[in-house]
């Protein structure tokens, strides 16, 4: 069987970036089954993923040998990923569990191609749901005396597990600029807010305080800025004056798990990336 992989590049544009990449995957026996580039004008940087196969006896690292020149050559910065690896993922979450939920669902009928090597939660309260889809748990509480030691086992479980990716499903702890700096671009955060509107604490309630007559949810790498993150995706949906503020919450959480949802599936098919403040993302 062919391997599969996936090439993200970035580097200064230029004439020949992509005839030199994709000369040199033709002569690992590659085939391109998909291609997509972004000339970010502001920066000039060309920005690029390049999904393909090759056969079954050329290894990342042979890929990686054949594409040094190239890369060399344009002074980009690239990512190699093996897409047959089914990417680990630990999630953390509080009381409000729906946003994990339609995680897991999405994982179990084959949506999102991950493997939960944890759940993590300043609460108890999701300790059944873990045991139910064979889960480990780590119910860690978080006091602002402990919350240095508890991040610190949090880096080590990112470490043992192999973890890729870290996502926030409601988790409501805000996390150290230390952790942030740490784990850049490996965690995933969902909003409950149309940002850059209503960042901080009960963002529906201050929507309903405003009057807005659309309300929505955003997912975005966490970054040591509250809520300042790259933006990966976002959804709104409209509401009306009739509408309560519990209303607000309940519309709030369908459209949440959506949002998250996608925005993982983006990440861990290597759709994103990272532009300064903003984010490049190949549909």
């Amino acid at each position: 069987m062919p391997s599969n992989f996936t090439l993200t590049l970035s580097c200064e544009d230029r004439p020949g970036i992509v005839a030199a990449v994709t000369t040199e995957l033709a002569a690992c026996g590659a085939n391109i089954a998909e291609s997509n580039q972004f000339w970010d004008r502001q920066s000039n940087r060309l920005f690029m993923r390049i999904a393909f196969t090759a056969p079954e006896k050329i290894s990342r690292d042979d890929v990686e040998r054949s594409l040094k020149p190239v890369t060399d050559r344009f002074d980009m910065k690239t990512k190699l990923v093996d897409s047959d690896r089914k990417p680990k993922i630990i999630i953390m979450v509080s009381k409000f569990d729906h946003a994990m939920l339609h995680l897991l669902y999405q994982i179990r009928v084959g949506w999102l191609n991950a493997e939960v090597a944890a759940i993590v939660s300043n609460h108890e309260d999701s300790a059944a749901t873990a045991k139910l889809e064979g889960i480990p748990y780590y119910h860690w509480k978080v006091t602002k005396e402990n919350k240095a030691e508890q991040e610190e086992r949090l880096i080590e479980l990112v470490r043992d597990t192999g973890a890729d990716l870290m996502i926030l499903a409601r988790y409501m702890q805000v996390l150290s600029d230390n952790l942030s700096t740490r784990l850049f671009g490996k965690v995933i955060n969902i909003h409950h807010s149309f940002l850059p509107s209503f960042k901080g604490a009960k963002p529906y309630h201050q929507a309903f305080d405003r009057g807005v007559k659309l309300i929505g949810a955003t997912s975005h790498y966490v970054t040591p800025d509250l809520d300042e993150g790259p933006i990966i995706e976002q959804e709104t949906e409209r509401v009306t004056h009739a509408m309560t503020a519990d209303d607000f919450v309940a519309t709030g959480r369908d459209i949440e798990s959506r949002v998250l949802a996608r925005a993982v599936k983006m990440h861990l098919e290597c759709r994103v990336m990272l532009n300064g403040h903003k984010t490049i993302v190949f549909s």
